[in-house]
């Protein structure tokens, strides 16, 4: 009597299950599935994921952080209200410093999150809003850090520029790495000229081993002549000065 289609299946399996438990070359591998989802959450490595950005869940500078200091290597969120955009990821560099919005390079380092956002607030209220709100937290201390973690950062060898006089933001700004700056957009992420600025004898002062030397642009002829050829690129450490024209009344 011929056994039914059913019971055939049966048997092969059993016989199947039989033949990989007797033949040690024959094993089953565990699924990895649920392995990589535990090393992508937390584990070295796996991709890890993007560090979540405090200052979005904040609205008021009077519930920021004042006890705890924020450290070179720390990760900060960095959030102005009034610009109504989402919270800038900042590494603090090994100067102390981040590069703030509007403002540029700011100490960072020794502060709280509410020391860091007052001073922050200051500075953008000289030139920038009558009125400014800014939150900053700690998302990531330097000793919890995962290597990999995607993270836009401010970078830890920062290389800045300086501008001072008649601007309409005076201070120390990044110099990118990964593009050339003209004194011409230098003079621009510092706002612009002010009103009395001697646009026409811009100084640029830079450090070389025979010492300072300094050299006069017109920048008049770059911003509003086109004459790029003498759009002079910005180095490390560099200094511009704007002075003020005489003015007769």
């Amino acid at each position: 009597m011929m056994k039914s289609p059913l019971v055939l299946a049966v048997t092969l399996i059993i016989y199947t299950l039989q033949a990989q438990a007797q033949d040690p070359g024959v094993r089953e591998y565990p699924d990895r599935s649920t392995d990589s989802a535990a090393q992508t959450d937390g584990g070295q490595s796996g991709p890890s994921a993007p560090v979540l950005k405090s200052a979005a869940v904040l609205n008021s500078m009077d519930v920021l952080d004042d006890s705890q200091a924020i450290e070179p290597g720390d990760v900060i969120s960095m959030r102005i209200m009034e610009d109504r955009r989402e919270p800038l990821q900042l590494r603090v560099g090994a100067t102390g410093e981040v590069n703030a919005p509007h403002i540029g390079l700011v100490k960072a380092a020794g502060r709280t999150c509410r020391a860091l956002a007052m001073e922050v607030k200051k500075r953008l209220e000289l030139n920038y809003y009558n009125t400014a709100t800014v939150i900053v937290a700690i998302d990531l201390k330097n000793q919890d850090m995962n290597p990999n973690a995607r993270i836009r950062t401010s970078g830890y060898d920062i290389d800045f520029f300086t501008v001072y006089g008649q601007v309409l933001r005076q201070g120390k700004y990044e110099l990118p790495a990964d593009e050339d700056i003209t004194i011409s957009q230098a003079i621009l992420r510092a706002g612009g000229f002010a009103q009395f600025a001697n646009a026409t004898k811009v100084k640029l002062v830079r450090k070389t081993p025979q010492g300072n030397k300094t050299v006069l642009v017109d920048l008049e002829q770059i911003m509003r002549k086109g004459n790029l050829d003498i759009d002079i690129y910005i180095r490390n450490n560099d200094v511009i000065i704007v002075d003020e024209k005489k003015v007769n009344f």
